[in-house]
């Protein structure tokens, strides 16, 4: 039996009988991730019950690692002074996320409920940009002045860190300007009576409290940071960012791109109605469809030519489906290529330039393998027919799936929501057009 179903078994017997020790001992003893797991595959009903027998500092922890349609159901089942006093002992940035969530209505409610230096510190964090570094930070930070001694600095750690989490040290001046980061090896080896300013790093990589978070990821990963700090626009110590955090980001992040590239959104399966869903993802098939009408009228305009070499339209659907699948993998590429800040836009003709030789390569092959079956099924021009459009068509759609994305991301546009969609509707009409335009050429040979 794993973890999640020993729990599972273990709040269905607190269910049945509230004073099992036995059973109440397991959830005390549970990490809240896995708690929340279990919450998550229990009725609302139960789930509140579960969810109050917990102590208020873990039950804060499970809340922070719910997903946000079941929080939201379990928030509502709660009474708000029971939700002020969890939040009143969670850290500011997890109860901003729940606060987050919530109308504002209601959130104005739980936050008039709650200690009022923790109210602040929540509202503090929402007034910055949604999805930047501001909202992930956490406020409790070890700052310390450049003057002090190694001996004061120690001292000064002791009374502030209390949660077990990774933190970094950091110098500021009179006015918490950031100075430069004090690595923890160097503080302890370090005579009690120097200065800080002997010892503290002045090249120390920081972001900014507005910089996008998936930015944020990006410069943890680059200079394999643990923490890092966050500044306002005065280059003021405001707060730290550590690497679960980011972790967390990278996952959500990728999860998003994920359901954007199939035209929907990363959240609508956990909070939303069918009907919702329906409305929200219908703009984006009534416009592929609209493209997609498009291959209908060309077929139909060389008609004639279909009629005399009935062959050929058992080839148009290989010529799509392979000259598509290259542009959605090209596609896949470059999204994840400008979400990692691998792909940049001010140099957008190296990606290109990748991207036209792996297409030559693939379309020499895939042409030379329908063209021979071509030229065995019907004849040697017939042959040469499919293999030019297979080629053409390929090289034509890396082409576009390269290029759609970073036009996207230039005009503003998230290439993860648009690229896939337009880049298949666009090469369906194409391919089908090179393959009929030079078939209808070479017609008189064909019959």
């Amino acid at each position: 039996m794993d973890t999640n179903e020993r729990l599972l078994r273990a709040a269905e017997e607190l269910l049945q009988n509230r004073d099992d020790p036995r059973a109440a001992q397991a959830l005390v003893e549970a990490h809240a991730a896995d708690i929340a797991h279990v919450l998550q595959e229990l009725p609302l009903a139960d789930r509140a019950t579960i969810f109050r027998s917990l102590r208020p500092d873990q039950a804060g922890d499970v809340l922070s690692e719910l997903d946000d349609a079941t929080l939201l159901e379990l928030v509502r089942s709660l009474d708000d002074v029971e939700v002020s006093l969890i939040l009143d002992r969670m850290p500011a940035e997890h109860a901003a996320d729940v606060v987050d969530e919530l109308s504002s209505e209601h959130a104005e409610k739980i936050l008039d409920l709650m200690e009022e230096e923790k109210s602040e510190e929540i509202q503090e964090i929402l007034e910055y940009p949604e999805d930047s570094a501001g909202r992930l930070m956490s406020q409790d930070v070890v700052a310390i002045r450049e003057t002090s001694t190694v001996e004061e600095a120690i001292q000064h750690i002791r009374k502030t860190v209390t949660e077990e989490r990774p933190f970094g040290v950091y110098a500021v001046d009179d006015h918490q300007h950031l100075i430069g980061r004090v690595p923890l090896r160097r503080l302890l080896l370090a005579d009690p009576r120097s200065l800080l300013l002997g010892i503290l790093e002045e090249d120390v990589v920081s972001v900014n409290a507005t910089m996008d978070r998936e930015e944020v990821a990006r410069v943890v990963a680059k200079y394999d940071l643990v923490t890092v700090p966050v500044v306002d626009d005065q280059n003021r110590l405001v707060g730290t960012i550590t690497v679960d955090d980011v972790m967390d980001v990278v996952q959500e992040e990728a999860s998003e791109d994920i359901f954007r590239m199939a035209g929907s959104d990363a959240a609508e399966l956990e909070r939303r109605s069918p009907r919702q869903v329906a409305m929200l993802r219908l703009p984006w098939v009534m416009l592929t469809l609209l493209i997609e009408m498009m291959a209908g009228v060309v077929i139909h305009y060389f008609d004639q030519t279909l009629g005399k070499v009935i062959l050929l339209a058992s080839f148009m659907p290989v010529i799509q489906a392979i000259s598509g699948n290259t542009g959605l993998q090209s596609v896949t590429m470059v999204v994840r290529g400008l979400a990692t800040g691998q792909v940049q836009l001010n140099r957008w003709w190296e990606p290109l330039w990748r991207q036209i030789q792996t297409s030559a390569i693939l379309g020499a092959v895939c042409g030379l393998a329908v063209g021979l079956i071509g030229l065995l099924w019907h004849s040697l021009t017939f042959g040469l027919v499919v293999a030019t459009s297979m080629f053409v068509s390929v090289n034509l759609s890396g082409c576009a799936g390269t290029a759609i994305p970073m036009l996207s991301k230039h005009l503003g546009f998230d290439p993860a929501l648009t690229a896939g969609p337009f880049e298949t509707a666009f090469q369906d009409v194409l391919g089908v057009t090179i393959f009929l335009s030079l078939a209808t050429a070479l017609l008189h040979w064909l019959v």
